[in-house]
C-alpha cells in the first residue's frame, strides 16, 4: 500500500511561483509512475506532469509545458513540482497519484493511489 501526502499549496498573485511536494510511503516495486493531477470547480481532472521513477522520464500536460517542472528526490521519496509564471486558470486542487509502471505515466488512467490534495489559488 502506498501513501501520498501533498503539500505546498497556497495562495500567490498571477506571475508568481510555488512548489508543491509529495511524499511518498510505502513503495515495493521498482518502478513507478507519480503524477500530479489537478480538478477545479465544475470541470474535468487534468492530468499536469509525470514522471517514470525508474528511469526520470518527465511527462507533461500541453497547458503547463515550459512553465511546471516536475522532479524527484528518490532518497527522500518526494515527487517536486515546481509551477512557475502562475495564472488564475491554474487554480484548482493539486493530487499526487501513483501507479506500478513507467510507461504512459500522464494519460494512463489506472492510478491506484491518490494523496488528499492540496490547493492551489492564483489571483489576477
Amino acid at each position: 500500500q502506498v501513501q501520498l501526502v501533498e503539500s505546498g499549496g497556497g495562495s500567490v498573485q498571477a506571475g508568481g511561483s510555488l512548489r508543491l511536494s509529495c511524499a511518498a510511503s510505502g513503495r515495493s516495486r521498482s518502478s513507478y509512475c507519480i503524477g500530479w493531477f489537478r480538478q477545479a470547480p465544475g470541470k474535468e481532472r487534468e492530468g499536469v506532469a509525470a514522471v517514470s521513477t525508474a528511469f526520470g522520464r518527465t511527462f507533461y500536460g500541453d497547458s503547463v509545458k515550459v512553465r511546471f517542472t516536475i522532479s524527484q528526490d528518490n532518497a527522500k521519496n518526494t515527487v517536486y513540482l515546481q509551477m512557475n509564471s502562475l495564472k488564475p486558470e491554474d487554480t484548482a486542487m493539486y493530487y499526487c497519484a501513483a501507479v506500478p509502471g513507467l510507461q504512459n505515466c500522464l494519460t494512463r488512467s489506472d492510478y491506484a493511489y491518490w494523496g488528499q490534495g492540496t490547493q492551489v489559488t492564483v489571483s489576477s
